[in-house]
């Protein structure tokens, strides 16, 4: 019995890299596409993290057109300038904005489900 090496279980940290003080971890911009519930069946998409030197309500324009869906550009404090739009755009939003050239796919997060 003595042969036998006993192990405990560690408690795992996924975010231990990213507390890292010498990590470059959370540096790359990132996209963020949410999705947020509403009441119902109704649900809201959410569009963070695009550079500034874009035009938020033009690309707004160009989104609502091409999905048949009302949305808006919201100015959060900590978040700056939020695009919002209806349903559940996730996917369309991620092909649309890689299609026009404003982000590349491997810098858009999707979440939400």
């Amino acid at each position: 019995m003595s042969d036998f090496d006993i192990q405990t279980p560690t408690a795992f940290d996924p975010f231990a890299d990213a507390n890292a003080e010498n990590s470059d971890a959370g540096t790359k911009d990132y996209v963020h596409i949410r999705i947020q519930q509403r009441n119902g069946r109704k649900s809201l998409t959410t569009v963070q993290g695009l550079k500034k030197e874009f035009s938020y309500n033009k690309i707004l324009k160009d989104l609502k057109k091409e999905f048949c869906c009302n949305g808006t550009v919201v100015q959060d404090p900590e978040l700056g300038q939020v695009i919002q739009l209806q349903g559940d755009q996730r996917k369309n939003v991620s092909t649309f904005l890689v299609q026009a050239g404003i982000v590349k796919k491997e810098h858009i997060k999707i979440h939400g489900f």
